[in-house]
């Protein structure tokens, strides 16, 4: 049986992790890899070669959770500045209160193969008893 290619849930999951931290009344913040090809953040922000940035409602505008970037326009410094990160390069997502969030594995370390049908579990079969 041929494997299914899925998209990545990242995306996903970065939406749901955002909204259950708002909903909440807590700051969600990510945590992101400044060295991921496509990440424009300003240099002084990366420690590192990571930046945490702040995705709180009250500190971005026109944020984006898209499936392939995070965007949004923010303050640094005073100035205004466009931030754009591949969802990839999203290493966490938490509150920035108590910490609770989600963390997400590099994107190049490979996901592991399916089993094979010998190797797949055998499925519980199910019986009426009297």
């Amino acid at each position: 049986m041929a494997a299914i290619v899925m998209s990545s849930n990242r995306p996903y999951l970065l939406k749901a992790m955002y909204e259950w931290v708002c909903d909440n009344g807590l700051t969600p913040y990510l945590l992101v890899d400044a060295g991921v090809d496509g990440v424009r953040v300003p240099p002084s922000a990366v420690k590192d070669g990571r930046v945490v940035l702040s995705i709180a409602p009250r500190a971005v505008v026109q944020l984006d959770i898209g499936k392939d970037n995070v965007s949004f326009l923010a303050r640094f410094g005073g100035a205004s500045q466009t931030i754009d990160v591949p969802v990839a390069a999203v290493l966490a997502i938490y509150a920035q209160e108590n910490g609770q969030g989600m963390m997400f594995p590099t994107e190049d370390s490979p996901d592991p193969e399916p089993p094979t049908p010998e190797e797949a579990p055998r499925r519980a079969r199910l019986r009426v008893v009297k």
